[in-house]
């Protein structure tokens, strides 16, 4: 963690080529998003405190943003004017300006927030606070916390359906004492209205853009687990390498 990280950038169409560009960023990167037009992505360091912006077309970096402590899991808002960055040490989120590339606010959420959500509407963000067991409810026009919401043990990465009715929470647990579980918050609600079983370390999600889909990282089984949204069930469990981390949903 003592030297700098890298963004690499892969052509997704052609995978097998390798990597097209490898961009130097801070130390410890954790997590990658893009704006909306796919101009600029943005990186958050965790040992630096920062937020990296990159320019895609000239492959430099060209913006850092202070966050604050130990920046992980961001989010960009559905009209791509800001993004939330949930800072771990400091059980803060951060709110960075992506016109202005500046941190313009810092909305305090509770213990170790890993990741973050928006609701479709942006009305709400819901943070997942890791050694809490709990997903914090941000009003996002206000900037204030409104609400937690008790789920599985550990909770890590958060993502609300296209609809804007549920909110899919992986709970990874321990090593040594892994959760298989992912819990469903109702929006309407605020509450976990079923919780299902997936594999061991569930740790990514995604929806798929039609909503029908959930799709989970299970970090100690090597598996993705599907998910059906009417039905909530998992329709199939998918072997992949070790260790799955993270996961996103190429249209």
């Amino acid at each position: 963690m003592d030297v700098p990280g890298e963004l690499v950038l892969f052509d997704p169409h052609n995978i097998a080529a390798g990597p097209v560009a490898r961009i130097a960023v801070g130390k410890h990167p954790a997590h990658v998003i893009t704006d909306l037009a796919g101009k600029r992505a943005f990186v958050t360091n965790a040992e630096d405190d920062t937020l990296s912006v990159i320019d895609l077309a000239s492959r430099e970096v060209i913006a850092t943003v202070g966050t604050d402590d130990y920046p992980h899991g961001q989010r960009l808002s559905p009209d791509g004017r800001q993004i939330m960055v949930a800072n771990v040490q400091s059980g803060t989120v951060s709110v960075i300006d992506t016109e202005t590339l500046k941190k313009v606010g810092s909305i305090s959420v509770g213990l170790t927030p890993v990741q973050v959500a928006f609701t479709p509407d942006e009305s709400r963000l819901y943070v997942s606070l890791r050694d809490a067991n709990q997903v914090a409810v941000v009003d996002v026009k206000t900037k204030e916390l409104i609400g937690t919401v008790d789920v599985g043990r550990n909770p890590i990465q958060v993502f609300a359906t296209p609809d804007g009715r549920f909110v899919y929470v992986a709970n990874q647990g321990t090593e040594t004492d892994p959760d298989n579980r992912v819990s469903v918050i109702a929006v309407a609600t605020n509450t976990v209205v079923a919780t299902i079983e997936t594999g061991r370390g569930a740790h990514g999600v995604v929806v798929g853009p039609d909503g029908a889909t959930v799709f989970v990282t299970n970090i100690l089984d090597a598996t993705v687990s599907a998910i059906e949204v009417e039905t909530q069930t998992v329709i199939a469990t998918i072997p992949v390498g070790r260790g799955p981390n993270g996961i996103t949903f190429l249209p």
